[in-house]
């Protein structure tokens, strides 16, 4: 085994020494067919946001904008690239394009290998880099060796050799998942949603979640950057819509207890991320990722689309549907955008 003791509260080697999926574990073929017998109606919501939204770099400033090009063909822009030009005769005409992604700047899936910690498997007094289920730094997550560069090129080579995207991929990504209407309840207010509020949340709109189930929180967070029109305003965002509050330790037990699968919001980093520092030293900057990504392997999903989606469940008094949602299958990447599929 690759360590010897684990985090508190955590689920490392619940699922076997090496596993990599966590909690999807329970997205069963049980899970799977209880989805489908959420289909009562055969429509369909696409949940994810234009993958250039939301525009800017003002969120997160390493993440930026996708860029499109054409691929080249000898020496020329094979775009609009008729055939003939070629071959005399040919009446064909084609387009080829290329692009460069951040793989977590829209919709987006994280995998266990995005966030980590300094902690002590080993049980030698020294703190180590290590992910869900012990994972190493250095070792299976890899990364790149320095070049002399300064372009976004410059680490090309990471690796996450195990915990990457691909095992959410090839899972399937597909199940019985539950939205938790938070918008409904406190529309766009600034508000970090702990154990007290959502349970309150839960009961009024009789909303029940059970082992295996993938849960979607609507804040309405994606409604503003749709609003912004690919301008967003920093102070705006960072001022607006509720999140969970990851330092409420009956929260993150309420997640650990509730048997959910993943979790998934339409909001930035689905928790709230604190300003201010309140808890005592060494602790993360955000609990919550370290309580899904790290101990307990929930994938998270980030600035989803429910807006349609979430107001006609409410419409019809619905809180269920079958989410299919799976990721780039692309090994050794930490993240990836999400097109995810609702279908009620």
């Amino acid at each position: 085994m690759r360590w010897k003791q684990r985090p508190p509260g955590s689920n490392w080697g619940d699922f076997g020494p090496d596993d990599q999926r966590g909690r999807m574990n329970w997205v069963t073929r049980e899970k799977v067919l209880q989805g489908i017998a959420e289909v009562k109606e055969g429509l369909t919501f696409s949940l994810s946001l234009p993958l250039d939204y939301p525009g800017g770099s003002v969120l997160n400033p390493r993440r930026n904008p996708p860029r499109l090009a054409a691929t080249l063909r000898n020496g020329k822009q094979n775009f609009c690239f008729p055939l003939d030009s070629e071959q005399p005769g040919l009446t064909d005409v084609v387009s080829d394009d290329v692009a460069l992604l951040t793989l977590q700047y829209s919709t987006q899936w994280d995998s266990f290998a995005h966030v980590g910690s300094r902690f002590d498997a080993d049980g030698d007094g020294k703190r180590e880099i290590v992910f869900y289920n012990g994972f190493r730094a250095g070792d299976e997550l890899r990364p790149a060796p320095e070049k002399n560069s300064s372009s976004w090129d410059k680490f090309e080579g990471t690796e996450a050799k195990t915990l990457g995207i691909q095992n959410l991929a090839e899972h399937g990504a597909q199940g019985r998942a539950v939205m938790i209407d938070l918008h409904a309840h406190f529309g766009r207010q600034h508000k970090a949603v702990g154990f007290v509020e959502l349970m309150g949340v839960l009961e009024k709109d009789k909303v029940r979640i059970e082992k295996g189930d993938m849960v979607c929180l609507y804040t309405g967070f994606a409604d503003v950057l749709l609003e912004m029109k690919k301008q967003p305003d920093p102070k705006l965002l960072h001022a607006t819509c509720t999140g969970l509050d990851g330092r409420d330790e009956r929260l993150l037990q309420w997640i650990t207890d509730s048997g959910l699968a993943v979790l998934i919001a339409d909001n930035y980093a689905v928790e709230i991320i604190p300003t201010s520092l309140t808890r005592p030293a060494p602790h993360a900057l955000m609990p919550l990722h370290e309580h899904c990504l790290f101990k307990n392997g929930i994938h998270l999903g980030e600035m989803w689309y429910l807006t349609e989606l979430a107001r006609w469940l409410r419409e019809h008094q619905r809180s269920r549907f079958l989410l299919t949602a799976p990721p780039l299958r692309l090994p050794g990447a930490v993240g990836s955008p999400a097109t995810p599929v609702a279908t009620v």
